[in-house]
């Protein structure tokens, strides 16, 4: 089932697709169906009691460290991102003044289900709620170590686009065989394949979890394949996997200075 949170009526909702279509799913407006263009697309996640972890890979497909002129990492590279960061589906991405290379990455979200803490591989899935998309911009401009991004590059407010939806983990049968494709003003510019990931979602938990305890709704971003390019602002940018979604994504311009 695909799950969304959705603003329309004043008021944020939990709605389900049902053939082409939200249904809502609070309790006094139950049943009733919208168009997917007539409400504002809101991050997949439901509230949380406590801070949202949100972990993201760096250097995850190979071809993307290749793309870089890296190699493979022999252990996950990883960066915390913060929840202020992240924007629903439709929404606008804000590129900063004066910078020159700002690229979409499109990611696999992995969403936690329950308590995790020292899982092992082979029972990491049971552990998983469900999967949705994630475009984690980065701002190249601000690099200063690929192998750990400073906060200016992946942690600006509106630079990681999730959703539409979320899908639950029972209906995704091999999340390591997904295909992933990003395009540019209707251009393609970016396909690969989960099946390509350095360490793939099982791994990554395990290793998560070896060190931190994991919560419901706790995201990891598993990478990106290779073929990212400069999003000027007005670029329309969508980023889509087989079987979980299309999350679009426009560029604003900044209307003051960069801090």
């Amino acid at each position: 089932m695909k799950h969304a949170r959705i603003a329309w009526a004043g008021a944020v909702h939990h709605a389900i697709e049902r053939d082409g279509q939200l249904e809502l799913q609070t309790p006094a407006f139950q049943g009733r169906r919208l168009s997917l263009d007539e409400v504002t697309w809101l991050p997949p996640l439901a509230p949380t009691p406590r801070a949202r972890t949100v972990l993201a890979l760096g250097l995850n497909y190979a071809d993307h460290a290749r793309e870089l002129a890296f190699k493979p990492p022999e252990e996950p590279l990883a960066f915390a991102k913060g929840a202020a960061s992240l924007i629903g589906h439709r929404a606008h991405t804000v590129r900063p003044d004066g910078v020159a290379n700002m690229h979409y990455e499109c990611e696999l979200a992995v969403v936690i289900g329950r308590e995790a803490r020292r899982v092992r591989k082979a029972d990491a899935y049971d552990f998983v709620r469900g999967y949705t998309v994630a475009n984690d911009f980065a701002i190249r401009d601000y690099l200063e170590n690929w192998y750990r991004p400073n906060l200016r590059v992946k942690n600006r407010d509106t630079c990681t686009p999730i959703g539409p939806w979320l899908v639950d983990a029972s209906d995704v049968p091999d999340p390591m065989a997904l295909g992933l494709q990003t395009t540019v003003d209707g251009q393609i510019t970016q396909q690969g394949s989960t099946a390509d990931m350095v360490f793939d979602v099982p791994t990554l938990i395990e290793y998560f979890t070896g060190f931190m305890t994991l919560y419901p709704g706790d995201l990891i971003l598993t990478g990106t394949p290779d073929g990212v390019v400069d999003c000027p602002v007005g670029s329309h940018v969508v980023c889509s996997i087989e079987g979980i979604g299309s999350l679009a994504t426009t560029m604003v311009a900044q209307h003051h200075s960069t801090p």
